[in-house]
Parts: C-alpha cells; structure tokens; sequence
C-alpha cells in the first residue's frame, strides 16, 4: 500500500511540471500499446465496494524513466476518496462528495484485489494507434491537480461513467453499445448489488426516493461497472465508412473467490439472495413491542412505557431528520420525494420531552391519534403509493404504530378511572 502511494505521488509530481505544458510530448505510446477497461466484481467487506469498479489500463513496451518504470503499465482509477477529509461524513450526507482520479502501476492495483478475492476481469480495446494517444492524453490531463478532483455522483458521475465518457470522446466514431434485457430502475440495480448485504439495502430503501423507481435508459445503467462491462461485449464503434468491434479481447485477470459470488453477473435472473435481516429483527421487535405493550397496559407499568417510547420515537426520529435531510438540503439524487417521511419523520423527536409532561398528556393523546391514523393510511395505501417500499418496513411501521394506539387506550384508561374517582352528585 505505501508503494502504492508513493508512485501515486510520484506521478503527479511528473506530470504537474511535465505534461501541463504538452501531455502528448511527456508520453508517446509506440505502435504496440494497449488501452483497456478493467472491471472488479463487487466486494462485500465494504458499503463502497459493493457495487464493483471501473478503471482504464495503458500498457506498452515503452519505458519512462521519469516515473522509473522500465515499461508503460498503469491504471487510471477515478475512485480515489479520503475519510480523513475535513468534514467528510457530513460531505458525503449532503452529497458534496469529491473524488479524485490518479493512477498506480498495474500490479499494485491488481494485488489489491487479489488480496479481497474479487474477480478482474479486462476488456482490450479494439482501437488504433490515434486513438490510445489522444485517450491516455486526456487521462494525464485530468490527472493533473488542479483537474483531478470531481464532484462524485452515484448515479450519474462516477467512477464507471467517467472512464466511459473518455473513451467515447478521443475515439473516432460513435459507438453502439449492447443493450440489455431488462426494464429496469435504479433501485432495481441496488437491488442487485446488495443482496448480499441486507441491512445496506434496507438502509439505501430508507434515503432514496420515488424516483428511484423510474425506468431508465441501458445508458443510465451504466453507473454500475458490471453493466458497462456488459454493454463493451459486443459492442459496434460506427464510422463514417466502416464499422469495427469495440472490444478486441476479454481476459479474466481474476477469478472471485466463493464467497464473493454473490453478485458477478446483472443478466442472470437466479441472483443468491442473503438471509432477510432486517424483515427477521422487525418482526422480532413488533412482537416484543406487542407482549412489552400489554404487559404495561395491564400491569399499569407506566413509566416503564415512557421509558420504551422515549427509546423508539428518538431512533425513529433521528431517522427521519436523516431522510428530510436528504429530502431538502442534499445534491443526491433521487432523494426527494420520499413517502418514507410518513412513518419517519423529525416531529417524532419533539414530541419526546411531552411524555413526562404529565399536565401535556392530552397533546401527547392528540400526537398518538395523529400518528395511529397517518400510519394505518399509509399501510392500507400501501400498493398505491409511488415508491417502491420494502415489505421489512411493516414491521417497523406496526411497531410505531402499535405504541401509538396503546398510549391512546392508556389515557382512556386512565382518564375513565379518574371519571369514577370523582364524588357524585346525586
């Protein structure tokens, strides 16, 4: 890794004092040069890597002694990030999210993922001598530092369009990709890349909106390595005059180990699918909520119920000025709107100090109707709303719910037992 950086470092130092001025005389590719695109499987030991990654291979029998390599092998890699950037989480919540495009030799970005076991698969193109100069020219340029950061965006500019676009703009022609099979949305593609890794698909259900759930176009699927992978196969470069393949040959470089198989091909229709967490430990948690529930209604255990609710309504809470964050003030996209605002929302946070304000019990009995109400609509339009909603939601929603109709039948307990304490006139 810190060879991997220190060449990293080394190259920009070239290149900002070298091929600012004229990047096609710092390096002239001779006649046996090759571009490819590479391709990694996804990784599941990270949230990041679970989507796979694209970068773009220049190899040639050249040496370039500046960067002291006896031959030409290095990857451009368009998805280069720091968590020790300042303000990084809130950055990155907000969608202000900047990478950085460098590039390393080939074998140390090989061994990385050989080292997580995931597969690499390259795809040399079918382009002439022109062509991979004016590509690696356009690499060395947006290496430099003051081009090399950009504005990331998941789904419309990222690590697998921006090679893409490279591509499509120093080659001559136009090309015509190979579609693919499926109507398709975005949250149908994170559908895919996360069904090894439930409780990350449970989360993304929970930020993205209704217009996630929009078909789009074979170009838009893009965004996803594996599906540009799969748009190169087969792929027409259309000339004025001729018309040529795109990809000249595809090698594995790597082969996935077992475990991380779980996501290496987006046209199959048989994709392995984790164990349901998220579904599993909502009806855990309704279940306890509804014997917990009873059992203070009975036992008149009520302080151990402001307790539980103050618990519940705080996590919903956080969850829902996350997802109005999102909504109002964040660059992501397809964030806004987002039905999930119903059941998660930020007022759940204010109405915690009312529960131990034994004089505001009925503005707390007016919130739990509210609640109860807008819930229960929620769940039988549940089919008519506009967002696609994971059915390990319920759960949540009923357990929300169900503390909001026992607070209800608790103050009328309550209230008709003081009814009868009170002294009659007769």
């Amino acid at each position: 890794m810190k060879k991997t950086i220190l060449l990293f470092i080394l190259t920009l130092l070239c290149l900002t004092t070298t091929a600012k001025a004229s990047p096609s005389s710092y390096i002239t590719l001779s006649d046996k040069a090759e571009v490819s695109l590479l391709t990694s499987t996804p990784w599941n030991g990270a949230i990041y890597a679970l989507f796979g990654h694209t970068a773009i291979r220049v190899k040639d029998t050249i040496e370039v002694r500046e960067l002291g390599l006896k031959k030409l092998d290095i990857v451009f890699n368009y998805g280069l990030f720091s968590f020790n950037t300042p303000n990084f989480m809130y950055r990155f919540v907000k969608g202000e999210t900047d990478y950085i495009v460098g590039y390393v030799g080939f074998d140390d970005y090989l061994y990385e993922y050989k080292e997580r076991g995931v597969g690499v698969f390259e795809q040399q193109l079918n382009i002439d001598q022109t062509e991979k100069q004016k590509i690696l020219d356009a690499l060395i340029i947006n290496s430099l530092p003051e081009n090399r950061t950009y504005r990331y965006n998941y789904f419309y500019d990222n690590c697998a369009t921006r090679p893409r676009d490279i591509i499509e703009k120093n080659i001559s022609g136009k090309i015509k990709y190979t579609p693919t099979v499926k109507e398709q949305s975005y949250r149908d593609l994170v559908w895919e890349c996360t069904s090894a890794q439930p409780w990350a698909r449970f989360g993304i259900d929970l930020v993205i909106g209704a217009d996630a759930d929009k078909k789009i176009t074979d170009r838009q699927k893009d965004f996803l390595p594996l599906y540009l992978m799969g748009a190169y196969e087969g792929a027409i470069i259309e000339g004025d005059t001729i018309n040529r393949i795109l990809v000249e040959s595809t090698n594995t470089l790597l082969t996935p180990v077992q475990e991380q198989l779980t996501y290496t091909n987006p046209q199959a229709d048989n994709i392995q699918k984790a164990t349901d967490w998220p579904l599993i430990v909502g009806c855990i948690l309704f279940l306890f909520t509804l014997l917990l529930s009873l059992l203070i209604y009975n036992q008149q255990l009520y302080a151990l119920g402001k307790v539980f609710d103050t618990i519940l309504f705080f996590i919903a809470g956080l969850g829902g000025c996350i997802i109005f964050f999102l909504m109002f003030f964040s660059e992501h996209p397809c964030t806004n709107p987002n039905w999930n605002i119903m059941w998660l929302n930020p007022l759940q946070l204010l109405i915690i100090p009312l529960f131990f304000a034994k004089k505001l019990s009925k503005y707390v009995y007016y919130y739990h109707f509210i609640n109860f109400a807008s819930l229960s609509l929620f769940l039988l339009a549940w089919c008519l709303i506009p967002q696609q909603l994971e059915i390990a939601f319920i759960p949540y929603i009923l357990t929300i719910g169900t503390r909001s109709i026992m607070n209800i039948l608790q103050y009328k307990k309550i209230n008709k037992k003081a009814d009868y304490s009170l002294p009659r006139v007769r």
